[in-house]
């Protein structure tokens, strides 16, 4: 029986993985050039970078960005934590997983206003309401962009199943519930003290995780699977 494409794309990244992260990296920007040459100069290709929290999906993302612009390509990299809700929207003390899961990021407002837009024009010049886990007020940020190729969007819930078909490629950045607690507590990444971190992520983030795990199973839908499970 023949192998898909994305059924190919997915064994060279894990064959790959036996060796290093960053020839798992190169399979990707080649996975992502082979995507560029049909639709280029007509429109940019949207790359989804995703996996749980502290899972390293910033890291790769700026690698690959790195590895694209070598290449002389135009590369946009957006975090979709810049569209996170303010806490009084995000979390909520009943439910605390289910509703961050269902309300962690205004996804709907950020394909239409920005990614659609930049995905189908090449461009963008918006002004957005942005915030992060800590923010109690948005923040102004503007996004403009020119003659874009690439757009690498990287976050959490990117493919729930409402939204993957945006992509051209998706990459999971495979992590352990473990070794992505040890680096958001190294890192301070919430802004919190080791233990209020351990107690963020054990009630909020790993759990509403495990539901889109679950129920949307991102791995699987993937294109490209990279492993980053060390700390």
């Amino acid at each position: 029986m023949r192998m898909t494409s994305q059924q190919r794309t997915r064994k060279r990244i894990s064959e790959s993985n036996a060796n290093s992260s960053t020839v798992a990296r190169r399979w990707v920007v080649e996975a992502i050039a082979r995507k560029r040459d049909p639709v280029v100069p007509n429109r940019a290709v949207l790359v989804g970078i995703s996996g749980i929290d502290a899972s390293g999906k910033g890291f790769v993302t700026a690698k690959l960005a790195d590895a694209l612009r070598a290449k002389l390509v135009n590369v946009a990299v957006i975090s979709a934590d810049d569209w996170l809700n303010l806490p009084h929207v995000s979390i909520n003390r009943d439910n605390y997983a289910e509703h961050f899961y269902d309300h962690a990021i205004r996804f709907d407002e950020m394909f239409e206003r920005l990614i659609v837009p930049l995905k189908y024009h090449r461009e963008i010049n918006i002004t957005a309401d942005c915030a992060d886990a800590k923010a109690t007020t948005y923040r102004e940020r503007r996004y403009d962009f020119r003659n874009i190729d690439i757009v690498l969007l990287e976050g959490i819930f990117l493919f729930k199943r409402g939204y993957r078909h945006q992509f051209d490629l998706s990459v999971w950045i495979d992590c352990s519930f473990e070794c992505a607690l040890e680096r958001a507590i190294e890192r301070g990444q919430e802004g919190l003290p080791p233990t209020e971190t351990s107690e963020a992520f054990e009630t909020i983030y790993f759990p509403a995780q495990r539901i889109h795990l679950a129920r949307d199973e991102p791995r699987e839908a993937a294109d490209c699977i990279v492993t980053n499970d060390e700390a």
